[in-house]
């Protein structure tokens, strides 16, 4: 099967390829999927996970990608809940060969049922996005309506469905971005937005919940803004100011296909918009994941096509 592989770390993106790679075989508890759609976040290719497997061992070449669309053409022995045939969508194991491939295997319980009215596009730009915010914003960050959110990022894949899902919660939504990012965070629902080029972020005051994905300065700057009781949630890992009289956490985000059922539904009805930014066919993928220009969204490749990815 072709597949987008990555075979030496200090290339980065740079030395994605597309090639022939051995169909995989589904193990305990496993499905194949026929993959549709793949989204990509670039900053994987430097992740330990995309190199080494969980006992420590290289892995190199490796399939790149960890969220996809696609239908399920195969069960591993023990495998229940997901039938041959079925449409889903979710996050794929970090430590194996991941989604931007024509087939993939995935432990079933990484995923759930993409319903027939959602594009196969739209389900692979959710997951990562999706399920950060949700995760970051609720299970984390204890959310409450009435509550200030600084949402850092706010006119990228992530920070979107934060300012989306903190507003329909009852936050108060602060964005930051670079100046460009200023009309689409607010399109996408925030209240304020500060630029972080030229305004000052210590104007903002106290805030209830930090959304960081950018770390460094920014965050440790942020952490001084949190009032007492409140939380700082990171998928960058921990600067070194943390909150005085609040939590800090670092986390990375899983496949929970309860809240994936709730993503999804949410993006049905209208109350969730996506935010992908650049679609490609799996033969352009290799200029598609390596931009010559800034996008905020999601990249999502098709790795299948026209009638075919409809279905």
């Amino acid at each position: 099967m072709k597949a987008l592989v990555v075979n030496d770390q200090a290339e980065g993106p740079a030395g994605i390829r597309l090639t022939e790679v051995p169909d995989p075989s589904p193990a305990i508890n496993d499905v194949v999927v026929a993959v549709h759609a793949s989204g990509f976040v670039p900053t994987e290719v430097g992740w330990p996970s995309t190199w080494r497997d969980r006992a420590g061992r290289d892995r190199a070449p490796s399939v790149i990608g960890h969220e996809l669309a696609g239908v399920v053409t195969a069960l591993g022995y023990g495998t229940t809940g997901l039938t041959v045939g079925q449409r889903v969508f979710g996050i794929s194991d970090w430590h194996r060969d991941g989604t931007l491939a024509e087939y993939v295997a995935v432990e079933s319980r990484n995923l759930a049922p993409l319903p027939g009215d959602v594009d196969f596009t739209v389900g692979a730009s959710l997951p990562i996005s999706g399920l950060t915010a949700w995760q970051g914003l609720f299970d984390h960050g204890r959310l409450v309506s009435g509550q200030t959110v600084l949402a850092h990022g706010a006119a990228g894949a992530v920070g979107t469905m934060v300012t989306q899902l903190a507003r329909e919660a009852g936050a108060y939504v602060i964005g930051t971005g670079r100046s460009a990012d200023r009309e689409k965070a607010l399109d996408f629902g925030a209240h304020e937005f500060v630029d972080l080029g030229g305004d000052t972020l210590e104007d903002v005051g106290e805030v209830d919940l930090v959304f960081d994905v950018i770390g460094g300065d920014i965050q440790e700057r942020s952490a001084r803004l949190i009032r007492p009781g409140g939380t700082l949630v990171t998928v960058t890992g921990l600067a070194g100011e943390r909150p005085k009289d609040g939590r800090s956490i670092d986390f990375v985000v899983e496949s929970i296909p309860a809240q994936l059922t709730e993503i999804v539904q949410r993006v049905r009805d209208g109350r969730l918009r996506t935010n992908i930014g650049d679609v490609a066919p799996l033969a352009g993928a290799v200029a598609a994941l390596n931009p010559t220009e800034r996008r905020n969204g999601k990249t999502v490749i098709e790795i299948r096509s026209g009638e075919e990815h409809r279905r």
